[in-house]
């Protein structure tokens, strides 16, 4: 039965962020914060749920590795978002999936866009931006626009952007379970 497929896939999922969740990666929240805040704002925005499930599911990457806290302190790149994708793309949608896939180019192609788009990153981000490839170049950028997912990926980059609220109240992960199982797609 597909929706009880869809529960024990979840819950693995959830146990994931639940186990490895409380780990920081430069930010002043955990990864379970930022989860919950991407996915809080995605919805308030009145987001898809496609969208708001890639909110919350787009750092889960970095949850699958024991790499440390500090991976990118020592010039590791995990590339968290093309492991996350790659996991999560048995499961889920591509309306779901790329647009985690894309997020951290997403990031790239801000800055190339955007005039001061890299000034409102946060230091982690910079960081992270700078293991990523730097900003993207024009032909690369020309060529990411083109991609099916672009913008649902570039909301996602945004919702990544904003969700690093210290305390911030969101709901829990139990909260998002129906939506994640409704973009089940077993």
């Amino acid at each position: 039965m597909a929706s009880s497929n869809a529960h024990q896939i979840v819950s693995e999922i959830f146990r994931v962020f639940e186990a490895k969740g409380h780990r920081s990666y430069g930010e002043d929240v955990t990864e379970l914060q930022h989860a919950l805040q991407c996915a809080t704002f995605a919805q308030q925005a009145g987001e898809a749920p496609e969208v708001i499930v890639a909110s919350l599911l787009h750092d889960y990457g970095h949850l699958l590795h024991d790499l440390g806290e500090d991976v990118a302190d020592h010039g590791i790149d995990t590339r968290h978002e093309r492991v996350g994708a790659n996991q999560l793309e048995k499961w889920f949608s591509p309306a779901v999936v790329e647009p985690i896939r894309m997020h951290a180019d997403s990031k790239r192609y801000l800055c190339w866009k955007e005039a001061g788009y890299f000034a409102e990153l946060s230091d982690a981000s910079k960081q992270s931006l700078s293991l990523q490839g730097g900003p993207m170049e024009e032909p690369e950028a020309r060529e990411f626009e083109k991609r099916p997912q672009f913008d649902r990926a570039i909301r996602v980059r945004r919702f990544d952007d904003q969700g690093k609220v210290p305390d911030m109240k969101t709901p829990t992960l139990e909260d998002f379970r129906p939506l994640v199982e409704s973009m089940f797609r077993l």
